[in-house]
C-alpha cells in the first residue's frame, strides 16, 4: 500500500516475527499511529502457507539469500543464510517449531544484570502470546494470537526415530516447554488447522483494517533519521524513490540479527574502526554486529524403502491438506526433536536433535532424490562468537556475516558427542528395521573421521541472535545506548542465545517490548487477545 501519511507515533522497521507482534500490540491503542515497513512483499504464495513446502522458499524472491563468509572452523566453507524477506519475515519461511528454550537461559540473562528477563519474568509473555491446543496450565496459555498445535502429519518414520532414541536410553518428554526440557518427543508447531500460523497470520493480518496502522511493503529502510541525538524517523527507498517516514515517539528496529545491525551501522551507530573507513560519520561508537551467536547443525541421513516425504506432493495429499488440514503436506519436516547433555557436569542441555521423515543435506538446497530420513545434533549453547559487518555503505549491499562455528574446543566436543549419540540411535532396532543404507554418515567412529564429516555436513539451523545485544548495544528496556527514541526489538538483543529454536523467544521479546514501550510492564497477567484472538 501507499501510506496516506508520513508522520506516525511509531515507525517499525521489519515485518518479521517481532515487527508483526509490535505492530499488532501497539496499534491496539486507537490513539496512536503505527507504520510497519517491510523490504519484501506480501505473504500470499501457496508455499508460505503449506508447511512441507518451506524449502521451496529458499533462494526465492521471499528470501534475503545471504552468503556467509569463510568459516575457519568448517574448513573455510561458506554457508547459505536464509532470512524471510516477506510479510511475516522468517516466521513465513521457517519450520514452525515452537520451542522457548530452557529456564536456565533466561535466569542467566537476569544474572547478567538484565532485570525483568528471568524465566519467571518472561513466562507470562510466552503464555500471553499462546493459543495452545493443549489448553491452559502453569506453563501454557490459551486465547492469545499465536496458535500452537500438534503436528497434523504424525509421520510413522518420526515415530520410529523417537522409539529408537528411547531404545538408546533417552527419556520421553511430551512437552519441551513445560517443567523440563530434556528428553525426546514431538514438537509443538506454530500451525492452525495444519497450515502455517506465522506472526503475520497471528498478529498482523487481524489488525490490518485498523485505521491507525499502515503496513508498507517493498520498502527498504536506508538509514535512521536524527535530530541531534534523537531518532525522528526512517529514510525509505520505495519504487525507486527515497521517502521519509517520521516518528513522533519512537523508531523501532525489528529487522533481525543480520539487518538490524546493518541499519544501525549505516546510520553511524557501530564500531568506529569499521565505520570510519567506509566514510560513515560515527554517531555512537558501539559494538554493533559483534557477539553474533547461532546454532550449528549436522544430520546423519539414511535411505529407506518406507514412504517418506519424498514424492509427497500429489493431488490426493494437496486435497487432504485443503479439506482436512492434515496429511504429509502439513508436515513441518522436522516433526520431532530431543534435548540432551553431551557430557556430565552441565546444568542444562547443550545439544538439540531434529528428527525428519526426509533427507536433508547440502544445506537443504538439493531436493531429496529418494525416500529417507535424517536426524542429528545442533549445538545449542555455543561458546563461539561471530560478527556482522558492512560490506559497503549501501543499504542494498549484503552484509559480511561470520559465525565462527565450531572454533572453540567446547563446541567441537559437543558436536562430536552429538554425532556419536546420533549414530547410536541409528543402530537401535526401531531404525534398523526401516533402514536401507546410510546416505551421509561419518566414515568411522574415530574423532578424525567424525570431525571431517562434520566439516563437510555442517550448516546453520537459521537461528542468528545477539548482534545488538543487551548490555552492549541496548539496555534492559532495549533502548539503544547514547541516542533517544530508538529501540531494537528482535532476536539480535538476546545477550546469549537460547537453547533451542529462536522464533518463540523472539515473539516473547516483542510481547514484553510492547509493554515496555507502552509503559505497562507491570500489567501482564491478563490476556489482551484483541489481536487475532480465537
Amino acid at each position: 500500500m501507499v501510506p496516506d501519511r508520513s508522520v506516525y507515533d511509531y515507525v517499525i522497521v521489519g515485518a518479521g516475527s517481532a515487527g508483526c507482534v509490535l505492530a499488532g500490540r501497539l496499534s491496539e491503542d486507537p490513539d496512536v499511529t503505527v507504520a510497519l515497513l517491510e523490504a519484501g512483499g506480501p505473504d500470499t504464495a501457496d508455499e508460505v502457507h503449506t508447511p512441507a513446502a518451506f524449502p521451496a522458499l529458499f533462494k526465492s524472491g521471499l528470501d534475503w539469500d545471504l552468503l556467509g563468509e569463510e568459516e575457519p572452523g568448517l574448513g573455510n566453507k561458506r554457508l547459505y543464510l536464509p532470512r524471510g524477506r516477506v510479510i511475516g519475515g522468517s516466521s513465513s519461511i521457517n519450520a514452525m517449531i515452537y520451542i522457548r528454550g530452557n529456564r536456565a537461559d533466561y535466569d542467566e540473562w537476569a544474572a547478567m544484570g538484565f532485570e525483568g528477563w528471568g524465566y519467571d519474568d518472561v513466562l507470562p509473555y510466552f503464555k500471553r502470546a499462546e493459543d495452545n491446543e493443549r489448553g491452559e496450565d502453569a506453563y501454557h496459555g490459551t486465547g492469545g494470537p499465536l496458535r500452537v498445535s500438534e503436528s497434523r502429519s504424525m509421520h510413522p518414520l518420526v515415530d520410529a526415530m523417537i522409539e529408537a532414541a528411547q531404545q538408546a536410553g533417552h527419556e520421553h518428554n511430551p512437552d519441551f516447554n513445560g517443567a523440563r526440557q530434556e528428553g525426546v518427543g514431538r514438537f509443538q508447531l506454530t500451525q492452525r488447522d495444519g497450515l502455517r500460523c506465522s506472526c503475520a497470520d497471528a498478529y498482523l493480518h487481524p489488525a490490518r483494517e485498523r485505521s491507525n496502522l499502515d503496513v508498507v511493503s517493498n520498502a527498504l529502510a536506508t538509514r535512521i533519521l536524527f535530530q541531534g541525538d534523537r531518532a525522528v524517523g526512517i529514510e525509505v527507498e520505495r519504487d525507486g524513490q527515497l521517502i521519509q517516514m517520521r516518528a513522533e515517539r519512537e523508531v523501532i528496529l525489528s529487522a533481525g540479527a543480520y539487518q538490524s545491525p546493518v541499519l544501525l551501522m549505516l546510520s553511524g551507530i557501530g564500531p568506529a574502526e569499521d565505520l570510519a573507513p567506509l566514510g560513515i560519520e560515527v554517531r555512537q561508537d558501539l559494538p554493533v554486529g559483534e557477539n553474533l551467536q547461532d546454532h550449528c547443525m549436522v544430520n546423519v541421513n539414511y535411505s529407506t524403502d518406507e514412504q517418506s516425504l519424498y514424492l509427497a506432493v500429489t493431488p490426493e495429499n494437496i486435497a487432504l491438506l485443503a479439506t482436512e488440514g492434515r496429511g504429509p503436506l502439513s508436515s513441518n519436516i522436522p516433526e520431532a526433536g530431543a534435548f540432551f547433555r553431551s557430557r556430565p557436569g552441565l546444568d542444562a542441555p547443550d545439544i538439540e536433535f531434529h528428527f525428519a521423515p526426509s533427507m536433508l543435506y547440502d544445506q537443504g538446497l538439493t531436493a531429496p532424490a529418494d525416500h529417507g530420513y535424517c536426524f542429528g545434533p545442533v549445538v545449542i549453547k555455543p561458546s563461539s562468537r561471530g560478527r556482522v559487518r558492512l560490506r559497503a555503505p549501501l543499504a542494498h549491499s549484503k552484509p559480511l556475516v561470520l559465525h565462527n562455528f565450531l572454533t572453540t574446543e567446547d563446541d567441537r566436543q559437543s558436536m562430536m558427542a552429538g554425532v556419536r549419540m546420533a549414530l547410536e540411535i541409528a543402530e537401535q532396532p526401531a531404525l534398523k528395521a526401516v533402514e536401507r543404507e546410510p546416505f551421509s554418515v561419518p566414515a568411522s567412529d574415530s574423532d578424525e573421521d567424525i570431525m571431517d564429516w562434520i566439516i563437510q555436513a555442517a550448516q546453520t539451523v537459521y537461528h542468528p541472535t545477539s548482534s545488538c545485544s543487551m548490555g552492549q548495544v541496548v539496555d534492559a528496556e532495549l533502548r539503544v545506548y547514547g541516542v533517544e527514541n530508538l529501540r531494537v526489538v528482535d532476536a539480535s538483543v538476546m545477550p546469549a542465545i537460547t537453547r533451542g529454536n529462536t522464533n518463540a523467544p523472539t515473539i516473547m521479546i516483542a510481547e514484553k517490548a510492547s509493554d515496555l514501550i507502552r509503559g505497562s510492564g507491570a500489567e501482564v497477567g491478563g490476556q489482551r487477545s484483541e489481536v487475532g484472538g480465537v
